[in-house]
């Protein structure tokens, strides 16, 4: 009987860590259990006892990398008042930029690919729950009057586009000084 439907076992949530961290350091594609249950100390039989099959897996580590992404987000909306749509894109982009957040992002970015082209299975949703993650945050961020206003949800929209799309160039070229110059001056054109 498998573990899925009640509250994980210290084992589980022991496996799930240790294979989260082998899949940051090796990606999710070409993903097989015998090699990734090698590696974590573990069995396949063990693997697909507690999550079911390799799609319950490859889930239960999308979930994990998310909970991962969503921490950040909360971080953002702690404060009593918003901190503004561009000071928050500012703080996210530090974050995003920072080189030892590389391996999450590249796992973040690989499984919203899959997402846009496999969208059924261990992926499905994926791409559009993190759209949606960030985008509420964002709004979080706005001040009210911004945030109700004809335009708000277009400037969030544009704030997640250029960090999105400065974060796809920087893990292609590991230019951080040129991406980040090119999300300030987005930025700065944003606070205007």
């Amino acid at each position: 009987m498998s573990q899925r439907a009640g509250a994980p076992s210290a084992r589980q949530t022991e496996l799930l860590e240790a294979a989260y961290r082998y899949v940051l350091a090796h990606g999710l594609a070409g993903l097989s259990l015998r090699p990734l249950a090698t590696a974590i100390g573990s069995s396949p039989r063990v693997l697909l006892f507690l999550f079911g099959t390799k799609e319950g897996l490859v889930r239960a580590l999308l979930a994990r990398a998310r909970a991962d992404e969503l921490a950040l987000l909360a971080h953002l909306t702690r404060a009593g008042r918003p901190v503004g749509l561009a000071d928050a894109a500012e703080r996210v982009w530090e974050w995003l930029a920072a080189a030892a957040h590389r391996p999450l992002l590249r796992l973040w970015t690989e499984a919203y690919a899959r997402s846009l082209v496999e969208p059924d299975g261990a992926w499905a949703g994926f791409a559009r729950a993190a759209v949606e993650d960030w985008l509420e945050v964002l709004a979080a961020c706005q001040p009210r009057a911004e945030r109700d206003g004809a335009d708000g949800a277009s400037r969030r929209t544009l704030a997640l586009a250029v960090l999105r799309g400065a974060l796809l160039d920087l893990l292609a070229t590991d230019d951080e000084p040129r991406v980040t110059a090119a999300v300030r001056h987005q930025l700065a054109v944003l606070r205007a």
